[in-house]
């Protein structure tokens, strides 16, 4: 008869196998960039706890450039599902060249079924996760379903399955990295457009991938620039991917005061640093927001349609700026009826949250 005692014991892999065995890690990286930033605390705690261990994260593109220069990884393994690992046929040329590797561990962050499927195939003989979306076949070590249960922030989530799963350490931060060429060749580009070491910078981002139900509006983002560019006699930087160019545009547009557009014209490692750079962020709930708090940059978060109690910017120097309605968070795509979370939201509330944050700042010196 297995009692809960034995049950807690066997969902330990501390408690069932000798953690010296395990010499090669691949962990199985989520797929968007501000899930990734959450996911690092996780990163670190696998490093702490085995700390002699080799480190590969496998990611989708834009994740592995975010880690391709981390202290804790060793190595970052490129998936790409649209591309060449499309299909029946990529997901085994995926899993061919990961056997290669001989993994003793696989730690598989994402919920999907493909994430847990890849791992398998590649033969890594001890693997992971939540045994959710019918994978639990496909792992060692799956943690159930109902320990995925949210509390607080979704960083606590991924903690959460290594904690039952053995693997826990002390308190680790948010952690992501740029190299001093980094740094310096953000320096200099924005020194060729007129903005130097000593300006004060303020980054707007107007953008959010999910979809539009998420973004405040242009002419709004434009009137707060404008009015903390004059009040704080700061240097405007709109930052944005290809998707957000347009939306930019109008901004830079819209503004009576001059602001450089870089919207589009970053790579994920160009915008680290340039977020990295600024003084202060005014930024939808976005993988960018997550960038800024990783980094402990200053900055306001609007939430409309999406959970602040589970995705908050996870930083000390954040305010939320949100309008409590029966409908929020609703987390869809796109509104259906009037926007009402984010129309209700002002300028003024913007500035103010802004300004409250560079008081209590002054405050603690």
């Amino acid at each position: 008869m297995t009692t809960p005692q034995t049950a807690k014991s066997r969902s330990h892999i501390g408690e069932m196998m000798d953690r010296s065995d395990i010499k090669n890690i691949l962990i199985r990286g989520v797929n968007w960039l501000g899930d990734a930033v959450m996911t690092t605390p996780a990163i670190g705690t696998v490093r702490q706890v085995f700390s002699d261990s080799r480190i590969t994260l496998l990611a989708t593109p834009l994740v592995a450039e975010m880690f391709s220069s981390h202290p804790w990884i060793n190595n970052v393994v490129v998936y790409e599902p649209k591309g060449k690992h499309k299909g029946l046929r990529g997901r085994f040329k995926m899993a061919s060249n990961l056997r290669k590797h001989n993994f003793d561990l696989a730690i598989i962050l994402p919920n999907s079924l493909d994430s847990a499927i890849i791992p398998w195939l590649a033969g890594i003989p001890k693997r992971i996760g939540y045994a959710t979306d019918c994978r639990g076949l496909f792992l060692t070590n799956g943690v159930s379903a109902s320990k995925r249960l949210m509390v607080g922030h979704q960083s606590g989530y991924y903690l959460k399955m290594l904690e039952y799963s053995g693997i826990i350490s002390e308190k680790m931060p948010q952690l992501l990295f740029t190299t001093p060429d980094e740094d310096a060749g953000m320096v200099s580009l924005l020194a060729d457009k007129g903005i130097s070491s000593n300006d004060f910078l303020i980054g707007v981002n107007p953008g959010a991938t999910y979809g539009s139900a998420k973004r405040w509006y242009p002419e709004r983002f434009a009137a707060v620039a404008d009015e903390l560019a004059m009040k704080w006699g700061a240097k405007i930087v709109i930052t944005g991917g290809k998707g957000e160019i347009d939306i930019a545009g109008e901004i830079s547009g819209m503004m009576i005061n001059p602001s450089l557009n870089l919207a589009g014209k970053t790579g994920v490692r160009e915008l680290m640093a340039l977020i990295k750079r600024a003084d202060f962020f005014i930024t939808n709930d976005s993988g960018p927001m997550h960038i800024a708090a990783a980094f402990n940059v200053p900055l306001v978060a609007i939430f409309g349609s999406t959970d602040s109690s589970t995705t908050y910017p996870l930083s000390d120097k954040a305010v939320i700026v949100r309008k409590p309605f029966d409908c929020a968070p609703c987390m869809k795509r796109e509104c259906p009826t009037d926007h009402r979370c984010m129309t209700a939201v002002t300028v003024d509330d913007v500035i103010n949250a802004a300004e409250s944050l560079c008081v209590a700042r002054r405050h603690d010196g």
